[in-house]
């Protein structure tokens, strides 16, 4: 995977920043004992982390999650190379995007998208607003297209292959590169997304959202239930609900994290199935108790290394680039001095 011949690459921070410890809800930077006690000893007393015992309990298993994140990349290439040899698709044909997965409705927005004289206005006619923070949303996948894909993923749960969980929040679900999506179905559908994604947000990159990580999550009252308050690694987050039969569950949104008000206001989304929120990927938000059954979610986060190159969305701080597999975290090396543009382009051709 490579933008404009440069391999993508990850931010360091990955293995210092935005560590969740799961038993008291709190996203954490870790250096070292001393300043975890030092800058979020305070906040981990007042979530109920009082002695001595429960602190060294949070210092394991911070260790073990940079563990985790540090042998990633060597574990990630073990898991896909097992299971393209040993793994048997039930529904093949998943794994590749074609135009009769996609709803109707979703292909006439593109078809706008890329007509002559498409503008912001007539886009917003096709697609659901929510309050003023820019989240939108529309149908994306048939409903034939979304029992299969799940039908595909649980066959997938159900076998003895290796499987890495999508990040620190959700234990339960899939990261879709491992299974071979990568290139014949998520690239294609960022790349449809694009001229969506170039009206509504601009200014993130929109126009050149160049790369992804993208994963399913599943909650269900035995497994995970909710997701705690977070953003996203993205410039833009794609968020389909893909079923099954399920009670409450709703999505809440706040503020937009590099715009945060001193009250935030919080808004409610209901999951449609087969339909897709876009959101900003800073926009802070999460998803309340399901009460019953089990849902499903494809989670794509687009990313544009135009945007990111210049300031990492993790650590607010100019990235400083590390090895990474694939698709890394969207960021690319610099053009070296003789492939340098000229001053005047504008940000997607950075």
């Amino acid at each position: 995977n490579m933008s404009a011949g440069r391999p993508f690459r990850g931010c360091a921070c990955f293995f210092t920043d935005n560590i969740f410890v799961g038993r008291f809800g709190l996203h954490v930077r870790y250096r070292d004992g001393p300043q975890l006690r030092r800058d979020h000893g305070r906040a981990l007393r007042e979530r109920g982390c009082r002695s001595e015992e429960q602190f060294r309990e949070v210092l394991r298993e911070i260790e073990a999650e940079v563990q985790r994140r540090r042998e990633l990349i060597h574990k990630s290439e073990e898991r896909r190379a097992i299971i393209s040899k040993c793994y048997k698709p039930k529904h093949l044909e998943v794994y590749t995007l074609q135009d009769s997965f996609l709803a109707p409705e979703f292909l006439e927005i593109l078809r706008f998208c890329t007509s002559p004289g498409a503008d912001l206005q007539g886009l917003l006619s096709y697609l659901e607003s929510f309050s003023d923070k820019r989240i939108y949303r529309l149908p994306v996948f048939t409903e034939e297209f979304c029992q299969a894909f799940v039908d595909e993923l649980e066959n997938f749960e159900q076998s003895d292959m290796p499987k890495g969980r999508p990040n620190t929040m959700n234990n339960y679900g899939v990261l879709l590169n491992e299974l071979g999506m990568d290139e014949p179905f998520l690239t294609p559908l960022r790349e449809r997304l694009r001229p969506l994604t170039a009206l509504l947000y601009p200014e993130l990159g929109g126009a050149c959202l160049d790369s992804h990580k993208a994963f399913v999550v599943r909650y269900s009252l035995r497994q995970d239930l909710d997701l705690s308050s977070h953003y996203d690694n993205a410039e833009v987050t794609l968020n389909v609900s893909l079923g099954k039969e399920f009670t409450e569950g709703n999505l809440y949104f706040g503020d937009f994290s590099q715009d945060p008000s001193p009250v935030p206001e919080y808004i409610e989304v209901e999951h449609v199935g087969g339909r897709g929120l876009l959101h900003r990927g800073g926009q802070i938000h999460g998803a309340l108790p399901i009460a019953s059954g089990e849902r499903w979610n494809l989670i794509v986060w687009m990313r544009s290394s135009a945007v990111r190159n210049q300031l990492c969305p993790m650590c607010r701080r100019k990235p400083q680039l590390v090895e990474a597999e694939g698709f890394g975290d969207g960021f690319t090396e610099p053009l070296r001095e003789e492939e340098e543009e000229p001053q005047t382009v504008d940000l997607c051709a950075l």
